[in-house]
């Protein structure tokens, strides 16, 4: 069986109902089997209420009935008023239920992504993901409720008012039960199509989300490029293939209703035709006429929701299939039970021949060697591409290498716990990324719990105390979306802070003044001094002036470590190095060095 197929066959209607009905039906089998007794009370309320309008009818037409009639009558109110007690009960069981399986999956999913690598990340949109915990989630509990309310509610209704058209008139039963089926093989031919049509429209939903999220975080680029036109034209797509989607769906659903009606009009039709002959004719009793008339008309509706059963639950199953196609992909960080904790002693990182890949065939790191000593700062440099900032990532065990081994202090650290080794590295980068929330809340993420005394000395230590006071609000000041609010200088001395605060002994910057004028980028390497000091740290930086002091440089180049001393041994070698300082400063220029030398001799 191929691949697909075999997807095809996971992700089938019938194999879906199985699963929700496996994780959580069972897990909340008792809400539902409550909800199907009270269904069954309303159903037989109502087969009641149809049997009874036979002595309705034949005591009408008797002189002494009235008193029975009387009866009757409370009866029928009686009946109604408990089915619409149950009806309300049931409503409120399944909808606490739904509420909490939407919340369980949505939990769920979240966690699931949690224990995702990066390379899940970098290959889907994050729109992609919102939709599947926002809209597709609530497909699980649809799909489960929609066969719960089909199975409890309309099908006893219905098998309750069928027994009331037997016991009736078996004939006129078989002459109208043999008519529903071909109302029910109509509507199933319309299931793909709307499979189909739901599938779009939540692609096209990610869609529309996606063009939203890049115009505001993208505002600028958008206003400055006049890019108006062409996120126009995106959005316009996207809410045309949506509508166009919706707009099928709706007609599939749409036309059961006509499919329905001309069935049940040929079924109704047809039985009046031989119940008035049955009576006018042949003498039958007049109220068992009209008791399964009644009984026929009541099973319309529920008949109705039956045949369109299959359309209703693809419609859930659509946002199921797409949770599902999610959490079926393996979690690469599952916490796993037994692994010692990385214990640092010094904080030696060596890379020993390692290679990896983003992609098949095409080699980021190939074999490459490298150590970054206790207590000292190792620079990396290079053309871009070259495996700088895989070096970073594969330290913090964002990826795996598929070659060689990085360890810390001998410890291979693929072998230990993966939040001790994380709890042991800092890392600061460009791209600052603020949380929601206050100035003070951002440097806290550095350690949980945190005491506002250890947060206000992280941020003097970050050179950051300073312009922090001087907002109208100090630490309670809002950075904005992702650090809106704030300078890029302020924002990176903030992610410094928060560095401090976690006081881990190995520290990773990736080019983290990159981005800074010249000021801003003074004090930042203030702060990144202090930070270094005592600590295993390696910097990845483009610009050479700020990392010409650092203990040990290593040039990477095509995955390889090509050169490393210092940066005097460097130049004096006049290899690759001195080809990039003599790009940046020429040939006999002395760089400006920010900030101590950080060397221990």
């Amino acid at each position: 069986m191929s691949e697909t197929s075999a997807d095809r066959d996971q992700y089938s209607s019938l194999a879906l109902l199985k699963r929700l009905v496996r994780e959580h039906g069972r897990q909340h089998v008792r809400s539902y089997l409550l909800a199907a007794l009270l269904m069954s009370i309303g159903a037989g309320a109502t087969a009641l209420s149809a049997w009874m309008l036979k002595p309705v009818l034949n005591h009408m037409v008797d002189g002494e009935g009235f008193k029975t009639l009387q009866f009757l009558a409370g009866g029928v109110t009686v009946l109604f008023f408990v089915r619409g007690l149950a009806t309300w009960g049931y409503q409120v069981v399944l909808a606490r239920t739904g509420n909490r399986i939407v919340a369980g999956v949505q939990r769920r999913l979240y966690e699931h992504l949690l224990q995702q690598d990066m390379r899940f990340f970098h290959s889907r949109h994050s729109t992609e993901l919102m939709t599947h915990l926002g809209g597709a989630a609530s497909g699980v509990r649809d799909a489960l409720q929609v066969v719960i309310t089909g199975a409890g509610r309309d099908v006893l209704t219905l098998v309750g008012l069928i027994i009331v058209m037997i016991v009736q008139d078996p004939v006129m039963a078989l002459i109208a039960l043999s008519i529903m089926p071909v109302g029910g093989y109509a509507l199933n031919r319309l299931i793909r199509r709307v499979r189909q049509s739901a599938r779009r429209s939540f692609a096209g939903s990610a869609v529309i989300l996606e063009t939203i999220q890049e115009t505001v975080q993208g505002i600028r680029i958008v206003k400055s490029f006049n890019l108006e036109n062409t996120m126009r034209r995106r959005m316009n797509d996207a809410v045309r293939e949506v509508e166009r989607s919706v707009n099928r769906m709706a007609m599939g659903q749409a036309i059961s209703s006509p499919i329905s009606d001309a069935v049940a009009g040929i079924a109704i039709g047809a039985v009046i035709f031989y119940g008035s002959w049955r009576v006018s004719i042949a003498g039958a009793d007049p109220g068992s006429f009209f008791s399964f008339v009644g009984a026929l008309l009541m099973a319309y509706e529920p008949g109705k929701k039956l045949a369109r059963l299959h359309l209703d639950i693809q419609n859930g199953l659509t946002g199921a299939r797409m949770i599902y196609e999610v959490l079926d992909t393996p979690a690469q960080e599952v916490p796993q039970e037994g692994l010692p904790e990385l214990r640092v002693s010094a904080g030696r990182i060596a890379f020993e021949n390692v290679r990896f890949s983003y992609r098949e065939g095409e080699s980021v790191l190939d074999g490459i060697n490298l150590v970054a000593e206790p207590n000292a700062t190792t620079a990396l440099v290079g053309p871009s591409g070259g495996g700088k900032s895989t070096i970073i990532a594969l330290i913090q065990r964002f990826f795996r290498p598929e070659d060689g081994r990085v360890t810390i202090d001998g410890q291979n650290m693929m072998d230990v716990d993966l939040a001790s080794l994380r709890d042991k590295i800092a890392f600061v980068s460009q791209d600052i990324f603020l949380f929601r929330g206050t100035i003070r809340d951002n440097i806290a993420m550095g350690k949980v719990g945190a005491s506002d005394e250890e947060i206000i000395n992280a941020a003097r230590m970050a050179n950051a105390h300073d312009f922090i006071i001087g907002f109208a609000t100090g630490y309670d000041t809002n950075v904005g979306e992702q650090g809106a609010q704030l300078s890029g200088g302020q924002r990176q001395r903030i992610a410094i802070a928060r560095a401090f605060l976690k006081n881990a002994p190995i520290i990773l910057l990736d080019e983290p003044t990159a981005a800074l004028d010249s000021e801003s980028e003074r004090e930042v390497q203030k702060a990144l001094d202090s930070l270094r000091h005592g600590r295993t740290t390696i910097v990845v930086a483009h610009r050479l002036q700020t990392i010409v002091n650092s203990d040990r440089i290593c040039v990477i180049e095509n995955g390889r470590a090509v050169e490393n001393g210092t940066h005097e041994e460097l130049i004096a070698a006049k290899g690759t190095y001195h080809t990039f300082f003599a790009t940046q400063f020429g040939e006999s220029a002395t760089p400006v060095k920010f900030g101590a030398a950080t060397r221990s001799h």
